[in-house]
């Protein structure tokens, strides 16, 4: 069951935003417009894919995460570490030594989220070849794609993979480990470090579960330079007690890449990342113009999580790093090795199948303009007529992306036709409209700052 509204991680910081609109154009969902000269997100619109963040000229907008402090709540405090985040390091600083630092930082245990790899895989491969299965069938991990499919391409949430993300598998294992030992959940702690805005989301917000068995959620650009300081202060030591575990497999590494999803799934398999990339191809494969695919890896990041909003590293020196950690990590299709820590997720396996399946992908369309069907209808007429007494230039004047956008926010009831320019324009030549009017409509949009006399102008 999902939660009933969207948690968004991605936050406008009102003191420093310009009203500028660099936001407002580049976002996919067209979440974002201009009012009283600031940027608004719409909950419903936004997929927390973080391009308005890449975009704002004035670091107006941030990510929100769990204060650090928060991990002291629990005597047991367990880090869970993408793989991405070894990459972000020079080659010359180790796993190892990253997982010392953590734990002088104060976690008690540290814990790759890729491991859950070994048993999504299995799962993920039976997945698509289920003759029951909507082809093709489109990964669930990246959530801001999952999110992108229910607002943008509601018709195609039928196709959404219906598992867990390793992720979410690292963490129930962690958690039944822990239970198993006679440990309180309220005495553990799990606590996942970010590459994206989008992870924090799903996890304040899960799509397809009652709840998440993570208790907090980290920047990575904010732990990194904690990791990174303390590498530097310490030295480059890995005398730090290290909690003996399994290494990962170079599938697990190489998961949260492009085509770490694809390449080991059978049948016709592609990979596509950048969100826009992503929307192109899923307009496509909305309107049939493609068949005969087993399987879509879909990531909304360009190389996907090494280059996430969160991550440090240059993605493509990221991805090479993470390449050649791989190179010398064993295959998951290998042996099992004949010695397993306590802790390896193998152990759990029958556990964590059991638990890997997700409840169904709801839409959560966009374009919906009422839930009542014939109050829809009613105003998507009304949009449409509105749209053509519309100029079709998507100026952006009227603090909306585009005329459309306009348009919905109009029989909406969010906004007025005389928020376009050219409109008051005629309203103001035929008399409907007088200057003053005009004047608190444009302040309305881009704020009373917009239309002071700088100081420093002659004109």
């Amino acid at each position: 069951m999902e939660a009933k509204s969207f948690h968004h991680a991605l936050k406008v910081r009102d003191d420093i935003c310009i009203g500028c609109t660099h936001c407002m154009t580049v976002c996919p969902t067209e979440a974002i417009r201009v009012r009283n000269g600031k940027a608004v997100i719409i909950d419903d619109r936004c997929v927390d894919c973080g391009m308005c963040l890449r975009n704002c000229p004035v670091k107006a907008i941030h990510i929100e995460h769990d204060d650090f402090k928060k991990i002291f709540d629990f005597e047991h405090r367990v880090a869970l570490v993408p793989a991405v985040l070894s990459g972000q390091f020079p080659e010359d600083i180790t796993v190892a030594q990253i997982y010392s630092a953590l734990m002088e930082l104060g976690f008690t245990a540290v814990y790759e989220v890729e491991h859950g790899v070994e048993i999504l895989l299995e799962a993920a491969k039976r997945f698509v070849k289920n003759p029951a299965a909507n082809q093709p069938v489109i990964s669930s991990f990246c959530p801001a794609i999952v999110r992108l499919i229910q607002v943008r391409f509601p018709a195609l949430t039928e196709n959404v993979m219906l598992l867990k993300p390793p992720l979410d598998i690292a963490a129930l294992h962690i958690k039944k480990l822990y239970t198993d030992k006679g440990i309180n959940s309220d005495r553990l702690g799990i606590f996942y470090i970010t590459p994206c805005a989008a992870k924090i989301a799903a996890i304040k917000s899960p799509v397809g579960e009652e709840w998440s068995p993570i208790s907090g959620v980290i920047n990575m650009d904010f732990i990194f330079n904690k990791i990174y300081k303390s590498i530097k202060q310490n030295g480059k030591s890995e005398s730090c007690y290290l909690p003996k575990i399994d290494p990962l497999t170079s599938e697990g590494v190489m998961w949260s890449l492009t085509h770490g999803e694809a390449t080991p799934i059978q049948g016709r398999c592609l990979a596509i990342d950048e969100i826009h990339n992503v929307i192109d191809f899923l307009e496509k494969l909305e309107n049939e113009e493609i068949d005969d695919i087993d399987f879509v890896e879909l990531r909304a990041c360009d190389e996907s999580c090494a280059g996430g909003v969160l991550a440090v590293a240059n993605r493509f020196l990221a991805v090479e790093r993470l390449k050649n950690r791989a190179a010398n990590l064993p295959s998951v299709s290998g042996p099992i090795p004949s010695e397993m820590s306590e802790e390896s997720i193998v152990r759990s396996k029958e556990y964590l199948i059991n638990h890997i399946a997700i409840d169904d992908v709801n839409p959560r369309s966009m374009l919906m303009l009422d839930e009542n069907m014939a109050e829809a209808m009613k105003k998507m007429n009304q949009r449409n007529r509105l749209l053509k007494s519309l100029p079709q230039v998507d100026c952006g004047a009227c603090g909306a992306p585009n005329c459309q956008a306009l348009a919905e926010d109009i029989v909406q009831g969010k906004a007025g036709i005389e928020q376009c320019f050219f409109i008051r324009n005629r309203q103001i030549s035929s008399g409907k409209l007088n200057m003053a009017g005009s004047t608190a409509i444009i302040e309305s949009i881009w704020g009373k700052k917009k239309l002071k006399k700088p100081e420093s102008e002659n004109i």
